[in-house]
């Protein structure tokens, strides 16, 4: 039987703990952080057949979240920020297909889309922490319009709902696939 071990924040067996008293700062990027956490311990381990797994009629699939997850990190932390480059495979994407980060994701491998998502997640955290700490949360980003122009704060607001909405559809999606169930990935675990 396994001990149930309430994890404690700042622990390093629970690295995805926000703080229980921090700062607004401290909180939104471990709000953001727990989120990254808990969608990558539901889409890990899994072979090419468990990452395109689909749940009833959706067209959903593990593996077309990590790579939109992975697009989404990317171009929040670039296009939408500075308008800096963000890279391959984004800068020659057919975006008129909105959906090609979901269809293209059986394209490839597991070992691919896992590194492409942990990639752009450590890649994102590097530029919010050097935005962050040369002007704050509160500035400016590229987008918008003029003088209406999306604060750093609301880039990362929007990277929050949009990992709460599927880390949700992870959740469904992992069950189906071997039974995974729970809300926080267990101690120690690395992906």
């Amino acid at each position: 039987m396994t001990e149930n071990v309430d994890p404690i924040p700042g622990d390093p067996d629970f690295p995805w703990e926000p703080p229980l008293a921090g700062s607004e700062l401290e909180h939104l990027i471990g709000m953001l952080d727990r989120l990254r956490w808990t969608f990558r311990w539901k889409a890990s381990g899994l072979d090419a057949d468990g990452l395109s797994k689909r749940l009833g009629p959706s067209a959903l699939t593990l593996g077309g979240l990590l790579q939109h997850l992975a697009g989404v990190e990317a171009l929040r932390f670039t296009w939408d920020l500075d308008r800096s480059d963000p890279g391959e495979p984004w800068r020659s994407a057919d975006w008129s297909d909105s959906d090609w980060t979901f269809t293209t994701a059986a394209d490839k491998s597991p070992d691919e889309l896992y590194r492409l998502y942990d990639d752009a997640v450590a890649a994102a955290r590097e530029r919010l922490a050097a935005v962050i700490a040369d002007g704050g949360i509160d500035r400016p980003s590229a987008l918008g319009e003029g003088d209406q122009r999306a604060s750093v704060r609301r880039l990362v607001c929007d990277l929050i709902e949009e990992y709460g909405r599927h880390t949700g559809h992870a959740d469904l999606l992992r069950e189906n696939v071997d039974g995974l169930v729970g809300e926080d990935p267990p101690a120690s675990w690395r992906p």
